[in-house]
């Protein structure tokens, strides 16, 4: 049987303690009514005003007459089909003398459940969403800010344009827009067939072929080192091909320094 904590035990003695006290008060010629130990069930009555069923009443007492306790299921059944003790009743090892439930009952506690949910239903948090409409919607609205920004930008400042060309005078050092200008700086170091297809095709396969090389599950930077560490690599290359073709390039794609022989573009 499950251990009964103990301040139940003091609230069931005091009850017990007020029932005989009340019990002497209104019936001093009476005797006590005993009172049932937890070991030692009280007599349920029996007559018109019982309410439990008769093959119950049959099978605790050949119980009680082979001196054996009723298992839990017989205990189970039993308590199940009473009438449920008074709200006044405490809730310990055996009702108190005196305080009976509905129709003159009394049972005792077999046990003592701790209240709670018997299902416990956690919500697992979804961190996917479906491209469309979601992601869609906000790169098109992106864009159309984005191309917003642009024309009116573009409304009220003029683009660097030159002027005319003219076909009898090249300008020397003749360069490339900025975005070109590291392929530009490779056709100065390798064969245009080098420069201009094998090392941008590898490059770019290299970077095709990345996500599958690096299966990291993981989401922050510091824990994507493979992948940030190619795509700056990636990077500085192409930056300081560019930086090398703005300030370091003059007349004749010849290598010059800046601080001494001036810097050879427009912006």
């Amino acid at each position: 049987m499950a251990e009964i904590p103990e301040h139940l035990l003091k609230r069931a003695q005091e009850a017990r303690d007020r029932a005989a006290k009340a019990a002497g008060a209104d019936a001093p010629a009476e005797a006590p009514a005993a009172v049932p130990t937890a070991e030692e069930p009280a007599e349920a009555p029996t007559g018109a005003a019982s309410k439990i069923p008769a093959h119950l009443l049959a099978r605790s007492k050949s119980a009680r007459s082979q001196g054996a306790e009723p298992t839990a299921a017989d205990a189970g059944s039993t308590v199940a089909a009473a009438t449920p003790v008074a709200a006044s009743t405490p809730a310990v090892g055996g009702p108190a003398a005196g305080v009976t439930g509905p129709g003159g009952h009394t049972q005792r506690l077999l046990t003592v459940v701790k209240s709670g949910s018997i299902q416990d239903l956690k919500a697992k948090p979804m961190d996917k969403v479906h491209t469309w409409p979601h992601l869609l919607i906000i790169e098109f609205v992106a864009a159309l800010a984005v191309t917003a920004f642009t024309l009116i930008f573009s409304i009220f400042v003029n683009a660097p344009l030159l002027e005319l060309a003219n076909p009898n005078e090249t300008p020397n050092p003749s360069k490339a827009p900025w975005y070109f200008l590291g392929l530009q700086e490779l056709l100065t170091m390798f064969h245009p067939m080098v420069a201009g297809v094998t090392l941008p095709g590898i490059a770019l396969f290299a970077l095709i072929l990345a996500p599958y090389g690096d299966r990291n599950p993981e989401k922050s930077p510091e824990k994507r080192k493979f992948a940030i560490s190619l795509m700056t690599v990636h990077l500085m290359f192409w930056s300081v091909l560019v930086m090398i073709g703005s300030f370091f390039r003059g007349p004749g794609q010849n290598f010059v320094l800046p601080w001494q022989e001036g810097l050879f573009f427009d912006l």
